[in-house]
């Protein structure tokens, strides 16, 4: 069982595959975070990023439906919003602009997860 590393934490996930979108948000509420989405484009993640929804981190895949995920990166980090990479992508394929972002490959370990996202929302709030 997950310890609750997320508490009260609130995520968006941007992913378009179901069975995935699905772990991710069940692994994600049983650590604690409340979590928007599942988002699967880039249009309505940039919406989301730059509503007025209250974001405290973002777990996004690089392809979604053969569109990349980079503008919606571009604009979590612009606005100073902590996100962590989930995708079957391999490392080497992230533009040198994400090279510092956090990174899992699929298919992920939920512990590992959990613990990926808890330490990069939390570096955000200490800084």
């Amino acid at each position: 069982m997950l310890q609750r590393e997320l508490e009260g934490y609130r995520l968006l996930v941007v992913e378009d595959e179901y069975f995935v979108a699905s772990d991710l948000m069940r692994t994600l509420e049983d650590a604690g975070a409340h979590v928007y989405g599942p988002v699967s484009d880039v249009e309505r993640a940039m919406e989301i990023v730059g509503g007025s929804f209250t974001l405290d981190g973002a777990i996004l895949d690089i392809n979604l439906n053969g569109e990349m995920i980079y503008p919606a990166a571009e604009l979590l980090a612009s606005r100073l919003i902590p996100f962590v990479f989930v995708t079957g992508y391999d490392r080497a394929s992230v533009p040198r602009a994400f090279a510092d972002t956090p990174y899992l490959g699929k298919p992920f370990d939920n512990e590992r997860l959990v613990s990926v996202v808890a330490s990069t929302v939390r570096r955000k709030a200490v800084s």
